[in-house]
Order: C-alpha cells, then structure tokens, then sequence
C-alpha cells in the first residue's frame, strides 16, 4: 500500500542476491534506483525501469533520483516500464518456464 504511493524506491545495497524488494516496487508501479549488486540489473533495466550505480556510489544514485523526480514524464515512463517489466517475473508468466526447465533436466538423466 506504502510502496504504490511512492515515486521511486532507493536500493544502494552491497550485496544482493536476486532482488525480490525492488521487483515487489516495480509490481506496485514504482521506479528503483539501486546498486547493480546481484540479481539487480537483471531485475532493474538500467534507464528503462530506473537507474543502476555501481555499489557503494552514492553521488551517482542520489544525482540518478534528483534526475528522475526532476523530469516528470521520464518519472511516469519509468514507472510504467517497471510494473510491465515486473510482470515477467509474476508466477503465471514464470512457472511455465521452470516446469520446462524441470522437464528437460528429467529427460536428460
């Protein structure tokens, strides 16, 4: 409910493993600006969903939000890609494709 009123969601995390926290922004519409720690850049599309820095660069991310609050219409962009990007990560889009996975893998014992 929180993460739906917000206009961008911070991430500077050191290490990150897949990013479930900035997908669960994207979901709610909301454009991450986050390390490229991990899983992140696979999840958050540098200047499609949000931006990415390198970790630990936190010049780059604070001048990344001032950007993206300072232009509206990248602002809405952004936040639209995120929510559609999110929803290739959504259970009936990616189970298929585990099950096929997992269907592979068998036949190939």
């Amino acid at each position: 409910e929180f993460m739906s009123i917000s206009d961008l969601f911070l991430l500077p995390s050191e290490t990150e493993s897949f990013g479930l926290v900035a997908l669960e922004a994207m979901a709610s519409g909301v454009s991450v600006i986050s390390s490229n720690s991990g899983g992140l850049s696979e999840v958050n599309i540098d200047g499609l969903t949000g931006y990415l820095s390198e970790v630990g660069d936190v010049k780059q991310m604070s001048e990344n939000a001032i950007k993206l609050l300072s232009d509206n219409e990248k602002l809405e962009e952004f936040k639209e890609n995120a929510f559609i990007h999110s929803q290739k990560f959504d259970l009936p889009n990616i189970l298929p494709l585990y099950e096929c996975l997992y269907e592979k893998l068998q036949t190939n014992k």
